[in-house]
């Protein structure tokens, strides 16, 4: 834990004002504003070619759609299904196929795809890989000078977050932007609304909750040719190795948002959930529902729920109560509101948040006034993991815990081949390591 809670919401705060000064800053010209890496042209790879890597370099694009010196230039892909569903979708899609300059000598499959796209001349990659692969892909792309955009969360245990918070330091040595897809910190309906909580439009903060609560995702039935391996990567919302668990991989983003408003990350948490629909070997080992009480300094207490099983009440949302007044967001992160002596509700049109991510790290990349997200979205990934290290192993677990925790889930040995699956846990037998 950090030296005192002051500090904390010293340091989130500054975050916040770095991300609305970057708001401002995104408004600029690209193409009229600072050059990157030395050049007017900033080449970017991708890696991770499924659904969310292709829609990302989509929004970059769309965010650049002015801006002709913004290339994609490489692709990089475990298997090269994927890397060609993606290199034929970008290369008819609105907004990419005019920035879509990528050979054939710069499409890269395998487990070392991630190496040589990171050794080539990119300026900026864009990571959206399973969150298993994404600390060691960071500190590789860090330690290679290259600017980032990564898919949250950024890692699956306190093992991987310890390697991320490190290199967040380096990036911030080496002026690197790192930009992370937490959307809602981009959000003007959200930015708006929590600048007036941290201004104390509600008072003092006594408690909050969030909840993502949805029906069933996809799953792909595994395949006679499949080894263990492929079939888990191919299906990775389902491992924790590889996922986190919906915990990580999804509600990360509700709980993203409660420890913005907040200014500080929890002291301790006590969680239950369990698999209780989902129960069949195709959907892994992880769990279908979660409930944490997370702890954070003076005595706040936040209510946090996830599901993901059909034919249930839907909520996706946060709420923050405060001694004189509410925040709360409806509609998927579409709209804010606040009650009390100050009262607020968004309706101007905004920007697509997934696109204003995008304007606002390469805006910040073009004025040398990199932004840096790595901190704050390893933070918001290790209380995910906190609670649901609580949840399986049904302990109160700590901030301290956690990040100090020696689990290391990512397997010794990255070849197609035998994986066992490992059990579903048991809250009360399994385990707090």
């Amino acid at each position: 834990m950090t030296e005192s809670t002051g500090k904390n919401r010293r340091d989130f705060l500054r975050t916040t004002s770095l991300a609305a000064g970057t708001a401002m800053v995104s408004q600029i010209t690209l193409g009229n504003t600072a050059h990157a890496a030395g050049s007017d042209v900033i080449k970017v790879g991708l890696i991770g070619c499924g659904g969310r890597g292709t829609g990302a370099v989509e929004n970059l694009c769309e965010a650049a759609k002015d801006d002709k010196n913004v290339k994609i230039v490489a692709l990089a892909d475990l298997f090269p299904d994927h890397l060609q569903t993606c290199r034929d979708r970008l290369q008819k899609s609105k907004f990419v196929k005019d920035k879509f300059d990528v050979k054939e000598d710069q499409c890269f499959s395998g487990f070392d795809a991630h190496e040589k796209l990171i050794k080539t001349d990119v300026d900026l990659v864009i990571l959206a890989t399973p969150p298993g692969f994404r600390p060691m892909m960071l500190e590789e792309a860090i330690n290679a000078g290259k600017h980032i955009f990564t898919e949250k969360p950024v890692g699956v245990d306190g093992t991987g977050i310890r390697k991320v918070l490190a290199a967040a330091e380096v990036a911030k040595s080496k002026g690197l932007a790192i930009a992370a897809g937490t959307q809602r910190r981009h959000s003007s309906a959200y930015n708006e609304a929590i600048k007036l909580v941290h201004d104390g439009a509600i008072g003092e903060i006594q408690a909050a909750r969030c909840y993502w609560n949805q029906g069933a995702l996809w799953m792909k039935p595994r395949e006679a040719s499949w080894s263990d391996m492929e079939w888990q990567v191919r299906n990775w919302l389902y491992f924790t190795w590889l996922s986190g668990d919906h915990i990580v991989e999804q509600h990360v983003h509700n709980i993203d948002v409660v420890n913005w408003a907040i200014g500080n990350h929890p002291v301790r948490a006590v969680g239950m959930g369990g698999r209780q629909v989902r129960t069949s070997p195709d959907y892994g080992q992880i769990f279908d529902h979660f409930a944490i009480d997370f702890e954070y300094p003076n005595d706040v207490h936040v209510m946090s729920m996830c599901r993901q099983i059909e034919g249930c009440e839907k909520d996706i949302s946060e709420s923050v109560v405060g001694t004189a007044g509410k925040f709360w967001s409806s509609g998927n992160g579409n709209a804010t509101h606040l009650s009390g002596k100050t009262k607020f509700q968004s309706n101007r049109r905004q920007v697509n948040p997934y696109v204003q991510e995008h304007i606002d790290l390469l805006a910040s990349i073009r004025a040398g006034k990199p932004v840096n997200e790595l901190k704050t979205v390893a933070e918001s990934t290790l209380t995910a993991i906190m609670g649901r290290m609580s949840a399986y192993t049904g302990k109160a677990v700590t901030w301290e815990q956690a990040l100090n925790s020696k689990l290391d889930l990512m397997p010794s040995k990255l070849v197609m081949g035998d994986l066992a699956v490992p059990p579903v846990a048991v809250p009360g037998q399994t385990e707090l390591i």
